[in-house]
């Protein structure tokens, strides 16, 4: 079945009357919905409204702390940690984004760590926010679930540990590269099987190590990272640095949040904002980065590729569509949806 456009507006309210609904203050309730909506509007479908249903079990479990009190521990000029007192992940982050951005405008260059937080949706989100500010944003997060092994295991000892960045551009639209370590996020995999669907060749083997391609069965499979072990290797990376770094979890101690609504996950991130004028002027920069851009994208291509897509180029394209026309969700997400709400006794979503 073809999805729903459901206005933008209508899946921030239900998100917030839904975090309302569990405890949440009204003001951390507006921003969470506002996070996740992003997620939705850039285009990262399997991290928005998608995951409210689950967000809403593990608070009502007493896995989440709904009340969260976020502090921030400056630990030197460039430095700094975040606690999230088990709050959710994208208040946690908002947080440490504009704590790294505070002190990049001191400093030129901020590393800002979080430990004691939950899944905070869509990576690109939080690298993106320090844009505006003529700021190149780097961020990574433990996942909240091993669905990867090391290079060669047949156990999932290894999160899809997302990556992303965002560079700031002139007239042509920022870079923005989001991507987990496997070749699909899970996220992707959950929607997949939500939908019936199979799943391509090349995203999943089975402990035997032949390819998987039953999403029903997806739990029993391990996700294949990218380029081989460069992949593995670049998990167990971004894994040291947002999760041990920052004394959160990694590797075996991590609580796989689909199975378990009552443990607090500690899930660790970390964020970098960069002052592009430390540097170069910001109008050199920006004019040499739509300068490169353009001869990527004018680049010749291989048979059976009709145009060079980069990193980013059409998230603003696509964030004012969905704006405009609402943002597409699938019927089975809708269904979920809608006994979530029941279930609160909140409105349910208004389909446009």
């Amino acid at each position: 079945m073809l999805e729903a456009r459901v206005p933008a507006l209508a899946v921030a309210s239900l998100i917030k009357d839904a975090m309302l609904a569990v405890g949440m203050p009204d003001v951390d309730a507006a921003k969470c919905a506002e996070l996740m909506l992003e997620a939705d509007l850039v285009g990262a479908d399997a991290h928005g409204v998608f995951r409210l249903p689950q967000y809403v079990r593990r608070i009502k479990a007493g896995g989440v702390n709904p009340k969260a009190n976020i502090t921030v521990e400056k630990t030197a000029p460039a430095t700094a940690m975040v606690d999230g007192d088990n709050g959710m992940g994208h208040l946690v982050m908002q947080r440490a984004a504009d704590t790294a951005i505070a002190l990049a405008k001191e400093t030129g260059v901020a590393w800002v760590g979080a430990r004691r937080s939950n899944h905070a949706g869509a990576a690109g989100v939080y690298a993106a926010m320090a844009l505006p500010h003529d700021m190149v944003g780097i961020y990574a997060v433990v996942a909240n679930a091993n669905h990867m092994p090391v290079w060669g295991g047949a156990e999932n000892i290894l999160g899809t540990n997302p990556v992303a960045f965002a560079v700031p551009a002139g007239q042509e639209p920022p870079v923005v590269l989001d991507i987990a370590t496997t070749v699909v996020s899970y996220g992707t995999v959950k929607a997949t099987k939500l939908q019936g669907k199979p799943m391509p060749e090349g995203w999943m083997v089975g402990k035997d190590g032949r390819p998987l391609t039953d999403s029903a069965k997806s739990a029993e499979g391990l996700l294949l990272p990218i380029g081989g072990h460069k992949g593995s290797g670049l998990a167990m990376v971004l894994g040291l640095l947002a999760g041990t770094l920052n004394a959160a979890d990694f590797g075996r101690d991590v609580i796989d949040f689909n199975y378990n609504d009552t443990d607090e996950c500690n899930t660790g991130h970390f964020i970098i904002a960069l002052d592009v004028s430390r540097f170069i002027p910001v109008a050199a920069f920006k004019a040499e980065v739509d300068r490169h851009l353009r001869d990527l994208r004018s680049s010749k291509v291989l048979p059976g590729f009709d145009s060079i897509r980069l990193p980013g180029e059409q998230r603003q394209a696509r964030r004012a569509e969905r704006a405009r026309d609402g943002v597409p969700i699938y019927p089975e997400v809708l269904e979920l949806l809608d006994k979530l709400a029941d279930e609160l006794t909140i409105k349910r979503l208004a389909r446009s």
